[in-house]
């Protein structure tokens, strides 16, 4: 399958600084937004969209309540998001995608559920963990099929790597989950060894190190596609120990 192919993250891999750039994980693809993606950007930006800065954002003005808050990066086409913020108004929900046609896919979403609970940052997933999300803001994670980069060669633009653990690390709050799926298997194995490897995180499932598919993370059509193909899916799960810093 190739990365045109995919819904899940499609973010950069990790840097060591703002200012200084590793391999990117993602291509921007030519796939054209149709008349309705174009009219949402246009319109229902202003309402779901936040701009990327490179100043921590201050979630309780941009959503205008205090409430527990989930990230999820890579949304794809938005169908697990969009769900999830349904299913919690109780929860403000935050999706970071690179992608405008997905993006315009979801706030044609959002407006038809008439959602209050969720924002839209069109941005590189990494710039946005280091400076515009505030340390320990978050309380949950999602991190849904990334792509896998099948090629040995392509492995180091994979997004789980330990520089992008502890990004994620930093705005997660003490006892926050980190949920991850993939239908690779060579990819989970590599983001069970990466993220068992950090201080910051502790296997929920430890004797077997995968977990089951929450019923919160719905089937997506990339999803119900690979079952009929037979692929098989694994399912992760974290909980952020220690505090997060600066």
């Amino acid at each position: 399958m190739t990365p045109e192919d995919r819904e899940g993250p499609s973010e950069d891999s990790p840097a060591a600084s703002p200012s200084r750039r590793s391999i990117r994980s993602f291509v921007i693809r030519g796939g054209r937004q149709t008349v309705a993606q174009e009219r949402a950007m246009a319109e229902l930006w202003p309402r779901y969209g936040v701009e990327f800065s490179a100043q921590p954002v201050d979630l309780d003005q941009t959503f205008g309540r205090q409430a527990p808050r989930m990230l999820e990066i890579g949304f794809g086409a938005g169908e697990a998001l969009l769900a999830f913020a349904q299913a919690h108004p109780e929860l403000d929900c935050i999706g970071v995608e690179v992608h405008k046609p997905g993006v315009g896919h979801l706030l044609l979403g959002a407006e038809h559920a008439g959602l209050k609970n969720l924002r839209v940052i069109c941005h590189d997933a990494v710039e946005v963990l280091q400076q515009q999300l505030p340390p320990g803001a978050i309380q949950l994670i999602h991190i849904f099929f990334p792509d896998p980069w099948h090629k040995k060669r392509h492995h180091k633009r994979r997004l789980i790597q330990p520089e992008l653990v502890e990004l994620l690390a930093r705005v997660l709050a003490t006892g926050g989950k980190l949920r991850l799926a993939t239908d690779w298997e060579h990819y989970a194995l590599q983001m069970r060894e990466v993220i068992d490897a950090s201080t910051s995180f502790i296997n929920d499932a430890p004797d077997t190190g995968f977990v089951e598919r929450n019923e919160e993370r719905p089937l997506t059509r990339f999803e119900r596609r690979g079952h009929r193909l037979g692929h098989g899916v694994w399912d992760l799960s974290y909980t952020r120990v220690g505090s997060p810093s600066q």
